[in-house]
């Protein structure tokens, strides 16, 4: 019986959306006419201009800050906005610096009504940051900045401008800026608090102030902010600040690891942005990127690998592709991807991104960029173990690790100018040189960078960190499969198995690299009773492994809906 199918659906604009429609159709004409309409309608003649690609008018239009205000106030459009401001931008529209210039122009005039003018940087600054656009948005930020420290009456509002700015500052890894935006709002907040201002809510300051020391490799103080923040949170602050609160909290507890915590609060996270901002909007990106990278250092890369995926396309659908929250998202599915290809050798899909994630950038940024030189680091890993693969001519390996080693390099003394010496990336950059040393059995120089980044990490984090296991491990392979200094690497081996069941279980991924490398030091050694132990242990391991991978379940519950925000902070503070 030959198949039916159902006729189309029609379904009918409404008469809104024909009007909408036949004034976008006459705009030029019936533009002057349009100025004392609703903003939500002006708002939707000019998302119809949008969808008929009509960029130049509109982009002429959008350019006005007066009437760029006007649509900034229009909030339940703002993921359209968004991508109309994208789409300009794509198209060579510089309206996000023809906007910044006209806002710095009007607050350095003498204005009338300085908090009408503050409240448009404040809206104008945070916009500008939700779309990746950093540098003007910390220039808008700090002309509003002065302004309220001119008009200095209103002690929560100039907060709030320190910690937007804040935020710009920590995420395009302005430093030096940051510290200084931060000290300000620490010194305004212990006015705030000596006032007696008892009700003023802290905690997406204390946010903002664990983001910075996060993004620094700080860790420590990063969780004790987020600590601060979570004892302020309650169910009178914005869905926005809430799930702020508890994405970054989640994300400074997957540090110290602690994954019951961190997955208590990022489930939340995602069950609040899904059901206050809806599944294809920036907030709900950003929360599956944080749960993202739950599950990357959870050991369950397959799920981080799908919500990256999933991050991903939600804003190439409302950035395009050439936009550095995009540029960001790359690299963050490059690295899982990176991590998920590594047993097989082959890095297709994660060269693919990496490589999408330097093109953006180098569009963007600077060449020297701190954003830049941590794509660079993922694309050196990637090149050394594509030299590293079996089918690798002599000429084409050295050439890959030599590019891998340079990358590493720079990557390195980015590190140390942004953070000095003595940080956890800092570290990171010794063992990634160690490895290609190795790789390229320099064994004295590998050594040399190993025992650095060991030293650094024990320094910071303590003797049982992961970081300092992955480091020990790394410095036991160089031992075993170049140096031959078997026993060292026997004892090196134990102390990263040692760390590894503690924080994870015996089922954990990283385990089997270790068990190979006892095992062929003890071949090395001929002791066959710590063979036949290990090739036990193994066996065992591969066994749980695979009940672990079967009773992995699929990381979003489709049907789950936020606690009560009061509930899951209690049940936190209760773990």
């Amino acid at each position: 019986m030959a198949e039916t199918r159902k006729p189309p659906v029609f379904s009918p604009k409404t008469l809104y959306q024909l009007s909408a429609s036949a004034i976008a159709n006459k705009f030029r004409f019936m533009r002057r006419y349009l100025t004392d309409l609703p903003n939500e309608m002006l708002f939707d003649i000019y998302h119809q201009l949008y969808k008929e690609k009509r960029l130049c008018r509109l982009g002429i239009d959008f350019s006005n800050l007066e009437i760029f205000s006007k649509m900034l106030t229009v909030t339940s459009r703002r993921t359209g906005l968004l991508q109309i401001c994208q789409a300009l931008i794509d198209h060579g529209i510089q309206i996000v610096e023809e906007l910044a210039m006209s806002y710095c122009l009007q607050a350095r005039e003498d204005v009338d009504n300085p908090e009408k003018v503050i409240n448009l940087g404040l809206r104008i600054g945070g916009f500008f940051s939700d779309g990746g656009w950093y540098a003007k948005s910390e220039q808008v930020l700090l002309a509003c900045k002065e302004l309220c420290l001119a008009h200095n009456d209103n002690w929560c509002r100039t907060l709030e401008c320190y910690r937007k700015l804040l935020h710009v500052q920590a995420a395009y890894c302005v430093f030096s800026q940051a510290a200084e935006t931060y000290q300000l709002a620490v010194d305004l907040l212990t006015q705030i608090k000596e006032a007696g201002y008892k009700y003023y809510n802290c905690a997406a300051t204390y946010t903002e102030f664990s983001i910075l020391f996060y993004m620094k490799s700080e860790y420590d103080e990063a969780y004790r902010w987020s600590i601060k923040a979570l004892k302020e949170l309650n169910h009178t602050l914005s869905a926005r600040v809430i799930i702020d609160v508890l994405r970054q909290a989640a994300k400074s507890c997957i540090l110290k690891r602690e994954f019951q915590r961190a997955g208590l609060l990022i489930r939340e996270a995602v069950h609040h942005a899904r059901e206050v901002f809806g599944t294809n909007h920036p907030v709900y990106s950003n929360v599956l990127t944080d749960y993202g990278f739950y599950w990357l250092n959870f050991d369950n890369i397959i799920n981080s690998v799908n919500l990256y995926k999933e991050a991903l396309a939600i804003k190439i659908k409302i950035f395009g592709r050439m936009n550095l929250h995009v540029a960001l998202a790359h690299e963050d599915l490059a690295y899982a991807l990176y991590v998920y290809e590594y047993r097989s050798g082959e890095f297709p899909e994660a060269s693919v991104h990496i490589q999408r994630a330097i093109a953006i950038m180098l569009n963007l940024l600077h060449a020297d960029h701190l954003l830049l030189a941590s794509a660079k680091r993922i694309n050196a890993l990637i090149l050394e173990e594509i030299a590293l693969d079996s089918t690798s001519t002599p000429l084409s390996k050295q050439n890959l690790l030599f590019k891998a080693e340079c990358l590493h390099l720079s990557a390195l003394q980015s590190a140390r100018e942004a953070f000095g010496e003595i940080n956890v990336q800092t570290a990171k950059h010794y063992g990634n040189l160690g490895r290609v040393y190795q790789s390229m059995r320099k064994c004295k120089e590998a050594e040399a960078m190993h025992l650095k980044a060991i030293r650094i990490k024990e320094e910071l984090l303590g003797p049982h960190d992961h970081e300092v296991g992955l480091s020990i491990g790394h410095l036991a392979s160089l031992y075993n499969y170049h140096m031959n200094r078997y026993r060292d690497a026997e004892k090196l081996y134990h102390r990263s198995i040692k760390i590894s069941l503690k924080l994870f279980g015996k089922s954990y991924s990283g385990l089997e690299y270790d068990y190979h490398g006892l095992l062929y030091v003890y071949m090395k050694l001929n002791e066959y009773e710590k063979i036949l132990e290990y090739e036990s242990i193994l066996s065992n391991w591969k066994m749980l492994r695979d009940k672990h991978v079967e009773s992995e379940e699929p990381p979003i519950d489709p049907k789950g809906r936020p606690q009560p925000i009061r509930n899951v902070i209690k049940t936190f503070f209760s773990m």
